[in-house]
């Protein structure tokens, strides 16, 4: 309102909500998505959001400047579009839609739901900062987006207002214009600044379920519908993001869209397509809530025990957020890595049931990340193998748990025939609703994927069984999905942590085969493996946590002096034995070395390191042979 049309008023607002992110600690206060239900946050407030980008919708133009006119006294007034859905005016305003001062503006729609798979500890650690914050800034001033006494409209009423939306036009109308913003007021003057249009059944006695397109089963949570104003470039499908921006949940958007509808004079195929796409593109506010954004951040990690952006580089673009030193951080926890380290050595040991070999290469697993591409070759990926698991999906079932006490985020995808045949894990093109169909295999960067191969049992693949285990095989061994766009396919890159347990060697490809040697059957499994966890204090878990998160985003590099001796040693090995050592052998002990480094908070490799991952490696290929000699050829 202070600014004229073309000033940088928009920054200033940017610059604004950027400074005052950095007081006090507010990012913890400002209210979250993913903690607050819907209908306890105030409308058109500042709310934040964590989550992965799920589809990218069509531009859409808006009007970011329009003025209104009093036809009584011919009263102008100037108005401002951006960071609403539906336009503002006196109630005996109309939109003047001839007027020059009126600017047609474009913003990106991301459709967002929560991080796939993310753990529970991390729900729990985030809410408690925000409760945290929100009674210590709530000693110095009342919060203005927290309103618990507001109560929650449930899906069947949505349902039933948006099939009589008469109900609560006259509510909903207030001194609002909506319409389109590119074609006129229609009667009763309302002008919607968006021009999606709306998302309703074709028949109100057949109404689908809303299906917000969570790639996981079983998931809950919001999903939002993000606009974002600027830079939108940088962002693309699967990226974790943290917004801060406008809530808006007008329930006036639903009738907008249901007359529109209504209104419709195309013929009853093209309708049908057209209602399809609008039920998707535009759910009802209150299922699915739009956020306006004024700040957005891509997340490297979603760790909340850990500071957001931990390198220099990143911590540049992380503009709004506290003042927070970085290296005191990083150092601080280097200087007490070594007994945390032993301590998750001994505890992942008794998850394995004594064996510490496994837990040594399960530790190396879980800080492992892909830090290059050479061409189509991923590095850093290391999939493991663990093969004599027992048939038993308790101990498989467990050791997932411990999994997902450690890791941000996870998934255990139970391979059975069923499940392989009945899952969808490749997301696909519904041209018909215009949006990306999510599947199993949609995560996000850094997620740990648990394949349990125990569940296995005889059975015919169908095609769909046949191009999920080829989709799982492509995800391991190249780290990219391809996504079916049912004229073609696209590349979509991938970072995921996949573990497979499984009885014998998996029938799917791994970077490194571990044969599981069981030093103790406790005799209740289920008791056994609970007291794990319940005998951890949460502090040691927590470092834990943070131990596992923080060593996957250090650098690391191997000086030309210790590259030339490792040459030099694998030239000698050769020599000695040339079947006993390949090239892939190499490349799988450098692997072991560089995390075998990591995990002790070397970011160089060392000669001590590089003797340490052969004789890993060593005891690894003997237990192999072990195994082999007693079952034969099965590995």
């Amino acid at each position: 309102a202070q600014n004229v049309p073309n000033s940088d008023w928009e920054k200033k607002v940017t610059e604004y909500f950027k400074e005052k992110l950095k007081e006090n600690n507010a990012t913890n206060w400002v209210p979250s998505l993913n903690d607050v239900p819907v209908h306890y946050l105030k409308p058109n407030s500042l709310v934040k959001f964590r989550c992965m980008v799920q589809d990218m919708f069509d531009p859409e133009f808006y009007m970011g400047v329009y003025e209104t006119v009093d036809p009584n006294t011919n009263a102008r007034v100037l108005h401002f579009g951006k960071y609403r859905d539906v336009a503002e005016c006196g109630p005996q305003q109309e939109i003047d839609l001839n007027s020059s001062q009126t600017v047609t503006s474009e913003r990106q729609t991301f459709y967002c739901v929560p991080v796939p798979g993310e753990s529970a500890w991390v729900k729990e650690i985030s809410f408690f900062n925000w409760a945290h914050a929100l009674a210590s800034q709530a000693r110095v001033s009342p919060s203005t987006s927290y309103t618990p006494s507001r109560h929650k409209r449930s899906y069947e009423e949505d349902e039933d207002m948006d099939l009589h939306p008469s109900k609560q036009k006259e509510q909903h109308m207030g001194n609002r214009c909506s319409g389109s913003d590119i074609h006129g007021c229609v009667e009763p003057k309302r002008l919607e600044t968006e021009a999606s249009a709306g998302h309703h059944i074709i028949s109100p006695n057949c109404s689908p379920p809303l299906d917000l397109n969570f790639p996981l089963p079983g998931e809950k949570g919001p999903a939002c519908l993000v606009k974002v104003y600027e830079s939108w470039d940088s962002f693309k499908v699967n990226d974790v993001l943290e917004v801060y921006g406008i809530l808006s949940v007008d329930p006036v958007l639903s009738i907008v869209n249901n007359d529109e509808r209504d209104s419709s004079t195309l013929d009853p195929m093209e309708c049908m397509d057209m209602a399809e796409e609008q039920r998707v593109h535009s759910p009802p506010a209150s299922l699915v809530p739009r956020i306006h954004v004024i700040l957005a951040q891509k997340l490297q990690h979603i760790n909340p025990l850990l500071p957001a952006c931990l390198n220099e580089e990143e911590s540049k673009t992380c503009e709004y957020l506290s003042e927070f030193d970085l290296s005191l951080f990083v150092s601080n926890f280097m200087s007490e890595l070594s007994p945390v380290r032993a301590e998750l050595l001994g505890f992942l040991t008794h998850a394995l049931l004594g064996d510490s070999l496994a837990a040594e290469y399960l530790i190396l697993h879980l800080i492992s990340t892909v830090y290059a591409r050479r061409d189509v070759l991923p590095l850093g990926k290391f999939t493991v193998n663990l093969s004599g698991c027992p048939r038993n999906s308790i101990f498989t079932e467990h050791i997932y748990r411990i999994i997902q006490q450690l890791v941000p985020a996870s998934y255990r995808l139970q391979m059975t025939v069923e499940n392989m045949n009945h899952s969808r894990f490749i997301p696909h093109k519904d041209y018909a609703a215009n949006r990306l169909v999510s599947g199993v295999l949609q995560l996000a960067s850094n997620t740990s994927l648990v394949v349990d191969e125990t569940q296995l049992q005889q059975g015919q693949l169908d095609t769909r069984g046949v191009h999920n285990v080829t989709a799982l095989g492509n995800l391991i061994t190249w780290q990219k999905v391809d996504y079916d766009f049912n004229y073609h396919q696209m590349e979509f890159p991938c970072n995921i942590n996949v573990l497979i347990t499984s009885e014998g060697r998996s029938l799917l490809p791994s970077d490194c085969q571990v044969h599981l040697q069981p030093q103790i059957i406790p005799p209740n499994m289920e008791e056994y493996m609970n007291s794990l966890l319940t005998a951890v204090l949460p502090s040691v878990l927590n470092k834990f946590r943070i131990y596992l998160s923080l060593l996957r985003l250090l650098d690391y590099s191997i000086s030309d002096e210790v590259t030339k001796a490792v040459e030099e040693d694998f030239v000698e090995m050769r020599k000695n034995d040339p079947e006993s050592i390949t090239a892939d052998d190499l490349h799988r002990t450098l692997l072991v070395a560089r995390f075998l480094s990591l995990s002790a908070g070397q970011t160089t490799l060392s000669r001590e390191r590089w003797l340490r991952a052969k004789q890993l490696e060593a005891l690894r290929k003997a237990r192999l042979q072990q195994q082999k000699c007693v079952n034969g050829n099965e590995l």
